[in-house]
């Protein structure tokens, strides 16, 4: 979100109280910063603690809701001077707030004259008890050896110099691609730390020290060996990966001894020795629930490269926004994407008063892709179906049996009838469609489809629903999906991809195991039920690898908790694999970092919340167990490069 300079002409201020409900109770002031009196308006605020009991508000009258979106208008004949405050009292609450980030993320007012104009909004402060600031999360931290790698490698056995070379050069008939991976390793590191000296020349430099680059063939793909000596550095690879890691490697000792000499040396002598523990180490990008520019994606892409993270997961679709092009539904990414006081669809987290839009472009897709694709990342997309889709049945209208009642059901996050029915001939007909350009756009062989979070109840006030599931002899909202996502998969086979999905696609009979890797989100033990039925498991539970998720009980801690208090030393220890038998371990492909958006409005709030998180899910990945050390990570990882 960008700064805003103006002067705040309304503000909005906000306690939380445990009293004055099951759930508490939200006291809200509206202060008239303006130099006029105001009258016969409406506030609209947005937030994740939302109202289900329009009746228990005081001194205001509730409007509507659409999800996190709450409209109130003060009570008749109030008038609010220059310099005054309306207060009012929302309980009814889904939920307790228990941090900062709980209550109102943006407001707007609807004046009397028709027009819209933004509120500033303060943090949430606890009514009844101190608002305690959260500790320091990261221990100074304490090295064995002071190099300043991370992911810390599988084998390392080196001696540290006492100084380091101004830079790696290649020897004499160096080839032509490994010339390239080091001036792609240049380019990364002088765009992720950008007034940083070059760790590597072409050219030869009378205080450098020559690297010589050996492809070795009884290498895994993705490791790579490092000799040290006096004068020359020796680097093996498997393949491109490999090469590529063992560069960035070199750069991360020789940055690290560049930039914190008192506490970081390059190696004199020695080896490293290093692969990867898992094939699957990812990250994920929610961009639904807020844009990031086309830069922030590719420098996310650098920073998971700098972190020898390989999957970059980029979840393009949700209720409150469908950020893909598609050619045959521009529709998709005007009125998908469009949110505004008078719609198409309404404002949800961090908008106000101005329409707010966005979405890539093919063309955008593309370049992000071969980004990646340099850097040895593949980009795995995500369209989440069928669940999640409020703003695809604003864009796209026919998908919707119009015989169904509009709020039939509600999904958790309150959008209601927000599931593409299964019911719908158009719905596979849009669907073939999407797929056919998606293809053509991500050469990964897996495509996620979410199936997550599909509501109880949904499609059963369908009368298409309803003669589907007695024309097929199925019962029931996880049958009809189970039904569903087993057609989604003929479509993925028939153009040769893989179904990747959330746990919940094993819900109601589930879709064959085989080509089927699913994510377990809800909880550890989800991972080990999914492996046992056969299927390929990546772990992400939110106990653990959800970076929205606050990293301390102090209420001006952000975040959300759902899944509880997730601090970094808690994340780096968790271990995917500490409670899978030995039997299914071949089923475990590895571990996902996520980012889902709705807490983060500002750069500031990504920063905090995703790091040091990241790179602690980024050593899970690689390290071996036995080598992960949370004195020695909590010392290098000021050193990871932000957002």
């Amino acid at each position: 979100m960008a700064p805003t300079y103006a002067p705040a002409l309304y503000r909005l201020d906000g306690t939380w109280s445990p009293k004055g409900g099951a759930n508490g109770a939200f006291t809200f002031t509206l202060f008239n910063l303006s130099d006029q009196p105001i009258a016969d308006f409406s506030l609209a605020y947005t937030s994740l603690t939302r109202v289900i009991d329009a009746e228990a508000v005081t001194n205001a009258r509730f409007l509507r809701r659409n999800a996190n979106f709450h409209e109130f208008a003060p009570p008749d004949g109030l008038s609010l001077s220059p310099g005054e405050g309306w207060t009012f009292t929302v309980s009814g609450l889904h939920r307790p707030a228990k941090h900062c980030t709980e209550g109102a993320k943006s407001a707007y007012l609807t004046l009397s004259d028709g027009s819209f104009v933004d509120v500033a909004v303060s943090d949430l402060l606890l009514a009844d008890a101190p608002s305690l600031p959260p500790p320091v999360l990261l221990p100074k931290g304490k090295l064995d050896l002071p190099f300043a790698l991370q992911p810390w490698p599988a084998e390392i056995d080196a001696v540290p110099g006492d100084g380091f070379p101004v830079v790696l050069y290649p020897v004499e008939g160096t080839s032509t691609d490994s010339l390239k991976a080091i001036s792609a390793v240049t380019a990364l590191i002088r765009r992720l730390f950008e007034s940083a000296h070059a760790p590597f020349s072409l050219i030869r430099a009378p205080e450098g020290r020559a690297l010589s680059l050996t492809h070795q063939a009884d290498l895994g793909k993705e490791a790579y060996r490092i000799r040290f000596t006096d004068d020359a550095v020796d680097l093996a690879f498997g393949d491109a990966a490999g090469r590529q890691y063992g560069l960035t490697t070199l750069a991360q000792l020789l940055e690290g001894a560049r930039s914190k000499p008192e506490t970081f040396r390059f190696p004199a002598s020695g080896t490293i020795a290093d692969r990867p523990r898992y094939g699957w180490r990812g990250c994920h990008l929610d961009v639904s629930r807020q844009f990031y520019p086309v830069a922030d994606v590719m420098r996310l892409i650098d920073i998971l490269a700098w972190l020898k993270l390989n999957i970059f997961h980029w979840h393009l679709t949700d209720d409150e926004a469908w950020r893909l092009e598609i050619k045959a539904f521009p529709q998709l990414t005007t009125t998908g994407v469009l949110r505004a006081p008078q719609g198409p669809l309404l404002p949800q987290l961090g908008n106000g008063a101005d329409p707010v839009g966005g979405f890539y472009s093919q063309d955008d897709i593309r370049a992000i892709v071969a980004h990646a694709a340099r850097l040895s990342v593949e980009v795995v997309p995500e369209i989440d179906i069928p669940g999640h889709n409020a703003a695809t049945l604003v864009a796209l209208p026919d998908l919707v049996d119009g015989q169904e009642a509009p709020d039939s059901y509600h999904s958790v996050q309150g959008f209601p009838n927000n599931a593409l029915n299964p019911a719908v001939d158009f719905t596979y007909t849009f669907l073939e469609t999407v797929f056919d350009e998606m293809v053509t756009l991500f050469p990964s062989e897996y495509l996620h489809v979410g199936g997550d979070e599909v509501a109880h109840g949904s499609w059963l006030a369908s009368p298409q629903a309803k003669a589907l599931m007695e024309r097929e002899g199925i019962d029931g909202t996880f049958a009809l999906q189970s039904y569903f996502l087993k057609r989604v998969k003929a479509m993925l086979t028939a153009r040769g991809k893989k179904l990747a999905g959330w746990n919940e696609v094993a819900h109601g009979g589930g879709v064959g195991a085989e080509g089927t890797l699913l994510m377990a989100w809800e909880n550890p033990k989800v991972g080990i039920e999914l492996a046992e039925q056969g299927y390929e498991v990546v772990m992400t539970p939110g106990q653990a690898y959800y970076l929205d998720m606050v990293q301390d009980d102090a209420f001006q801690e952000p975040g959300a908790s759902w899944a509880g208090t997730v601090p970094p030393g808690h994340t780096y220890a968790y271990e995917a694999a500490g409670d899978f038998p030995d039997a299914l371990q071949d089923r475990l492909k590895g571990v996902q970092a996520c980012i889902w958006s709705e807490h983060f409005l500002s750069r500031g709030y990504f920063n905090r919340l995703v790091f040091p998180r990241l790179p602690a899910i980024a050593e899970a990945a690689w390290t071996p167990r036995a080598n992960k050390d949370w004195q020695r990570f909590a010392a290098i990882v000021p050193l990871c490069p932000k957002l």
